[in-house]
């Protein structure tokens, strides 16, 4: 039977997904037929053909408005965080910019006060010039966040755990004072990832992430992503922004995300045990002042993350006995885990992140923040514990 004719008689079955490592291979890729790659291909073109009568052929006019990878794409985000629709970007900070952009002048911002320094740079050179209104509040504090509240508070970000310091807070708590003041409750997700915490599941409107982290994995790639518990007016904007704006990712971006997030659920495993066990021999060195993991009985917000989480992530900071000299020393020395920014790939990473902030960011300046890869934890251990001698 040649393929024409397999095709035209194929009915596709109905496949039902509620397992987040079957979600994550074919997620997007439904609807296949006999004689489809395995593989899916990418579609680089920037225009597609239209009907003789001029009508768009499933409604394909131009990549920026869309394109087959980035919808296959943004049907696998959805599925993964529970979500109704998602609008993916050309990069994190992309994507918290439509967010941002689908308030008004004069709307009120309720950010925690540990928020990360990107969206609070954001937030404070770009959209403080453009009307927004911003206040930074210890999210952990409820009463904190009801004073805050004003009559034109239209979203509350959350962030946990938090970047760098790994603070917990509740999202679903804080979800419902959102709600009840008619705001938005956005969460950025990208550290614990969907893999680890649904927060449109705890009652939180949108889920948002830098994929270039966790999602992408690898280091090779930029993007980000807004999904939506609820397809309503607020996500037309963030897509209107996604679309207008020119915010999109290229496919090759999209196709490069949509085959790396088939082995998220495995890496996340790989990251969190090995976090973990590396959390927990800090926690015990003379060398180190306190360690920031919510996995350790000792985090101020460990009862909460386990409430919320099913496991506690692949990051942790830790601060070294002295200041910037001796904790710069330490990742000066470490052969293994590399010296350098981001987070969420395969391989591990330290950052002394008080160097990249500005000062008055609140960082302790002997903080390092560490990326746990996911290479044997006994030659992670072995590079960090000989790096920490004196």
């Amino acid at each position: 039977m040649d393929r024409l004719a397999a095709t035209e008689s194929y009915t596709e079955p109905e496949l039902t997904m509620s397992n987040i490592e079957t979600i994550a291979v074919h997620a997007g890729r439904e609807g296949r037929k006999p004689g489809d790659p395995i593989a899916d291909p990418i579609i680089t073109s920037t225009v597609f053909h239209k009907t003789m009568s001029g009508e768009l052929v499933d409604g394909l006019l131009y990549t920026r408005h869309d394109n087959p990878n980035r919808r296959a794409l943004e049907s696998c985000l959805a599925q993964l965080e529970g979500g109704a629709a998602a609008a993916a970007f050309g990069s994190g900070s992309a994507a918290s910019m439509a967010l941002f952009h689908a308030l008004a002048h004069g709307d009120h911002v309720v950010a925690p006060i540990d928020v990360y320094y990107g969206t609070r740079v954001m937030l404070d050179s770009l959209y403080a010039r453009w009307g927004l209104n911003v206040s930074y509040v210890d999210l952990t504090d409820l009463s904190a966040l009801q004073g805050a509240i004003t009559e034109s508070t239209r979203l509350v970000w959350l962030e946990t755990p938090s970047n760098p310091l790994l603070t917990i807070t509740d999202v679903a708590a804080i979800c419902e004072i959102a709600h009840r003041a008619g705001s938005v409750a956005v969460v950025d997700n990208t550290w614990p990832t969907p893999v680890l915490q649904r927060p449109l599941v705890l009652g939180a409107d949108i889920a948002m992430h830098s994929t270039t982290k966790y999602l992408g994995g690898h280091a090779d790639l930029l993007g980000g992503c807004v999904i939506a518990r609820e397809e309503n007016e607020f996500f037309e904007r963030v897509r209107e922004y996604q679309k207008v704006g020119g915010a999109a990712p290229a496919p090759f971006d999209c196709w490069l995300l949509r085959r790396s997030i088939a082995t998220l659920p495995y890496r996340m495993r790989a990251h969190c045990e090995n976090a973990a066990r590396i959390a927990t021999a800090l926690s015990e060195h003379p060398a180190v002042e306190i360690v920031h993991y919510p996995g350790l009985p000792s985090h101020g917000g460990h009862d909460i993350a386990a409430r919320q989480m099913s496991d506690y992530g692949g990051m942790l900071s830790f601060q070294v006995r002295g200041g910037r000299k001796e904790s710069l020393a330490v990742a000066g020395r470490v052969k293994l885990i590399s010296h350098a920014t981001s987070l969420g790939g395969v391989e591990s990473l330290i950052e002394h992140r008080a160097s990249v902030e500005a000062p008055g960011s609140g960082t302790p300046d002997n903080l390092l923040r560490l990326s746990v890869g996911i290479e044997s934890v006994g030659d992670i251990l072995d590079d960090l514990l000989g790096a920490l001698e004196t």
